[in-house]
């Protein structure tokens, strides 16, 4: 027994000397060998993909975000995400987001191979909306179908082109001139149900999709036209879909959720429910008697939850339409789920505080459901999003206790006050002195403050895009708070940054809506805060 256990332990070693002299001294050469990695589609997941190296190993798959110019004088490649996987392909987001991706094949004593060269995002990069929906002969569509497509970076809405036949030329930005049969420009979402019941004498028709800023004006081309092929005798889709295509994966959702689905044609008022376990009746038309929350919108396509979700677990949610006597249209959707996870080994590095600035959102039409549009998900530490959409600086100020010392974050980012700008029934010493609150109360529980000055606005935007009106003197007042906070502490400096070229407003190519940055503002928000963190974070 002894020498059995003795020659175990010698073939042991032997076995480990030889794949440490493989590895570390690269005796198969795999130091030459250049991952290539590509990107493709399975059932509307995005997947990347790349060729298996010929030893037992597995991959690192590291996501950067490239820094902007704006801020740094020659971009970067900011490392935000690491996960690991045994098999050569990753689930990516295919979420309109500048994610770069870079693949390395590890083995039982570290990395074989360099990195891979880093492969972008093509759902960030893409000039036209790429198709999800896809009828055939083998899958026909009925005459009523959905039609879904990834969503375009900054889109306020989209224009649907149907045609008889593909057109005289692909892409461009205007309608066919032969094939054209109807179009519409009334997508708020990234997704419709099509009523193609005038052309059932068509077996085939075809359908194309561009995106659209606020004065309808072209956001890039149509995207390449895809043939539906009709049956009349396929059921019309009679029930809402939860729109979590683009869903950005393993990244931590806001306490504050926002649902948001494709809609029904015709239909304008919905329901949605929350519940915690999974429904007595899937896809049935009566509320559950288990849900949690529910609340009626006569939003077409999305709804805020009014409470915080931080309990750790699995929430499930659904909608339904409903008609003007609300009963149910059809049945109650799918279900989607989101994960709450607040089990934490260590006190958190960061949490961000503020109103929908923080809570994300942008481009008019994107909800912090898209979170593309969140300045948190472009920083490279964990930092859990409070923010609330709505919130002025006094309704920030009342929900710290409930909101924030849960979290308990060490450093706490706030940036509130902007809706306190517009209105003209607010101070400056009003904002001032709810800000004050808040550092006081942060303090009191051993969490750093670190105010993020306000930013401009564009009166004229938001007049365009929420038919509100602005303070005049939001001006004075901005300039009132933030000589406030710079003489805080801590504080990092925001509003320079944001100024239009020639006049002292917000720039409208960091912000469609004049209120809120798009994905390139809340891009530069994040680069701008990791500039100062260290710095800030070393002070006692």
């Amino acid at each position: 027994m002894k020498h059995y256990i003795f020659f175990t332990a010698i073939i042991f070693l032997v076995s480990m000397m030889c794949i440490f002299l493989v590895e570390k001294k690269d005796i198969l050469h795999f130091n030459r060998i250049d991952i290539a990695v590509n990107v493709h589609e399975e059932n509307g997941e995005s997947i990347l993909t790349w060729e298996r190296v010929p030893y037992p190993c597995y991959y690192r798959v590291d996501t950067y975000i490239k820094t902007i110019e704006k801020i740094s004088d020659e971009p970067f490649y900011q490392r935000v995400k690491t996960e690991f996987t045994t098999t050569p392909s990753y689930h990516i987001t295919s979420a309109p987001i500048p994610f770069y991706y870079r693949v390395t094949a590890y083995g039982m004593f570290g990395a074989i191979t360099p990195p891979s060269t880093p492969k972008a995002n093509p759902y960030f990069e893409t000039t036209s909306p790429i198709h999800i929906s896809k009828y055939t002969t083998a899958n026909p569509a009925s005459l009523m179908p959905f039609l879904i497509w990834h969503g375009m970076a900054n889109a306020v809405l989209y224009e649907v082109e149907f045609l008889s036949a593909p057109p005289e030329k692909e892409g461009g930005t205007t309608l066919s001139q032969t094939t054209h049969l109807n179009s519409t420009k009334r997508v708020f979402t990234n997704g419709l149900q099509a009523d193609l019941r005038p052309f059932q004498s068509y077996e085939v028709i075809y359908w194309r999709v561009r995106a659209l800023g606020m004065n309808h004006e072209a956001i890039g081309e149509f995207s390449a036209a895809e043939p539906i092929v009709l049956s009349d005798e396929q059921e019309i889709p009679n029930r809402p879909i939860p729109d979590t295509f683009d869903q950005v994966t393993s990244f931590r959702q806001p306490l504050y959720p926002v649902y948001q689905w494709i809609p029904l044609h015709g239909v304008t008022r919905y329901e949605v429910e929350l519940l915690t376990t999974p429904p007595v009746e899937e896809n049935g038309t009566e509320a559950d008697p288990n849900r949690v929350w529910a609340e009626t919108t006569n939003s077409a396509n999305a709804i805020y939850d009014e409470y915080p979700r931080p309990y750790a677990g699995i929430y499930y949610w659904r909608v339904r339409g409903l008609d003007p006597q609300n009963n149910t249209v059809g049945t109650w959707s799918d279900i989607a789920s989101f994960t709450v996870d607040t089990q934490h080994h260590h006190r958190l590095y960061a949490a961000a505080l503020g109103d929908s600035i923080t809570h994300g959102g942008g481009a008019i039409s994107n909800s912090p459901a898209f979170l593309e549009y969140s300045y948190t998900t472009y920083l490279p530490f964990e930092c859990i999003n409070l923010g609330r959409s709505g919130d002025t600086a006094h309704t920030t100020l009342e929900r710290f206790e409930e909101d924030v010392l849960p979290a308990n974050p060490e450093n706490l980012l706030i940036l509130t006050g902007s809706n306190s700008l517009r209105a003209d029934m607010t101070t400056a010493r009003d904002i001032i002195q709810d800000l004050d609150a808040i550092q006081r109360k942060c303090i009191a529980h051993d969490i750093r403050p670190i105010f993020l000055t306000l930013l401009p606005l564009n009166p004229e935007r938001i007049t365009l895009s929420f038919h509100s009106e602005t303070d005049p003197l939001w001006q004075w007042k901005l300039n009132a708070v933030n000589t406030w906070i710079r003489s805080q502490k801590y504080y990092i400096d925001m509003e320079p940054f944001f100024y239009d070229a020639s006049n002292r407003i917000l720039s409208p190519l960091l912000s469609t809506d004049g209120l809120h940055p798009d994905i390139d503002g809340k891009r530069m928000m994040a680069e701008i805060i990791l500039q100062h963190m260290d710095e800030l974070t070393a002070q006692p």
